[in-house]
């Protein structure tokens, strides 16, 4: 069979070595290629095709391509291939395979892992923290013939003129003055319960009996005379475990956790939460707790507050108007640190927090739950089923004021069986 196109033949190729002829010369040896049987792959990433492998020097295999193809050597080209071949994706130039489609449940699924991790790491964090700065300094187990609990929760939250850890310019600028010691500046009872909540002020000139008690400190027991004094007194004779035990002879009611703040700790918690916003009812200025407000809606800042919960001088009921005061601007107070903007933001309650815990002294049971469930109801006790009230006033001696007592028994009744509270206030 002749391999060469139509009218052709050895003797077509023109002279050439090997064929005969008197010009002919020897023909020099020939380095002949490898024969490489069988299909050569590729190096990796390779984009030269496959050399063909020669059979008789010339790359032919001695037939056609397709004669190649079938006895099994391989030229390195085929039909439907593509040079380069391997496995570096399409193409074969060098090209990386594909990316597998992202597994986005896989991903979401780690995602939510990780972010219930952070948060849950950040709240037990958060809770030890705000834990280890409450100053349980009360010791209630103190306090002696205590009346029988009832049911709900009852907390005496107390507002000092207590000006430790203030220089000289702080005092200054909250016209706190730098008297020694510490006496109460506000007192109120506030009731926990599945009846509503309930914040009652006890006015701080309220004419109460001290009875018989021991000594916070001494531990001697003092046997009470009958002797009738103001109720801020209490407090200043043998500080917050007399005043608890003032508090529940004169009332019937037991008092289950104590809370005290003093002037600084209240004005940084304002501040810290940048201001609260309150409906002032009347100008208001006083020289002696340094307030000059006008009357209507507006934003008090830490100063400004204290002057306006610490003023009594310049309204017309005295201290049973400054504790109507102080019952709005807690309840306004409450309301602004629960807001989102507070709550959900690190860089205000971090040191609303701090402001408040750095201050805050309270009974040696006091927990962190106890102290939320009381911050939550001081802010509904002005809505929904929460009522805020005086103690009950009949009249006045010597300058005291002097409790209602039948309906200050009936309030007590109520409290105690956690009873909505019907009793009005002075």
């Amino acid at each position: 069979m002749n391999d060469w196109p139509e009218g052709w033949s050895d003797n077509n190729r023109g002279s050439r070595y090997g064929h005969g002829g008197a010009s002919a010369q020897p023909e020099g040896a020939r380095v002949m290629r490898q024969v490489r049987r069988g299909p050569a792959a590729p190096p990796q990433g390779a984009g030269v095709p496959p050399q063909p492998s020669y059979v008789d020097g010339q790359g032919y295999g001695g037939g056609d391509y397709t004669n190649a193809r079938n006895t099994g050597y391989d030229s390195g080209y085929s039909a439907g291939e593509v040079y380069g071949g391997g496995s570096d994706g399409p193409g074969g130039y060098g090209t990386q395979a594909a990316r597998p489609a992202p597994n986005w449940r896989r991903r979401i699924k780690w995602t939510a892992i990780s972010v219930v991790t952070v948060l849950v790491v950040t709240t037990v964090g958060t809770y030890f923290w705000a834990d280890s700065k409450l100053k349980r300094e009360v010791d209630l187990s103190k306090v002696i013939d205590r009346p029988e609990a009832g049911e709900g929760t009852n907390f005496l939250i107390v507002g000092s003129d207590s000006r430790e850890g203030m220089t000289a310019e702080e005092k200054k600028a909250l016209h706190t003055g730098s008297a020694d010691g510490k006496r109460t500046d506000s007192m109120m009872i506030l009731h926990t319960g599945s009846n509503g909540d309930t914040l009652i002020s006890l006015p701080r000139d309220s004419d109460v009996e001290i009875p018989s008690f021991v000594g916070s400190d001494s531990g001697k027991r003092y046997e009470g005379t009958g002797r009738h004094t103001k109720l801020n007194a209490a407090y200043a004779e043998d500080g917050p475990e007399l005043l608890v035990r003032t508090v529940e002879f004169n009332t019937g009611l037991r008092i289950d956790h104590y809370v005290e703040i003093g002037f600084a700790g209240f004005a940084n918690i304002v501040d810290a939460v940048g201001g609260v916003e309150i409906d002032i009812p009347q100008d208001i200025k006083d020289t002696k707790s340094g307030a000059d407000l006008k009357k209507g809606k507006q934003t008090l800042n830490g100063e400004e507050s204290l002057a306006f919960v610490r003023t009594r001088y310049a309204l017309a009921g005295s201290d049973l108007d400054r504790t109507k005061n102080q019952q709005k601007f807690l309840a306004a107070l409450a309301s602004q640190v629960a807001t989102p903007g507070t709550v959900l933001n690190p860089f205000k309650l971090y040191p609303t927090m701090s402001a408040g815990l750095d201050t805050l002294i309270v009974d040696k049971d006091m927990g962190l739950y106890d102290l939320g469930s009381m911050f939550f109801a001081m802010k509904g006790v002005n809505g929904g089923d929460g009522k805020s009230m005086n103690m009950p006033i009949s009249g006045s001696s010597g300058g005291n004021l002097v409790w209602d007592k039948a309906k200050v028994k009936q309030l007590v009744s109520q409290l105690k069986n956690d009873e909505k509270v019907t009793v009005s206030g002075g």
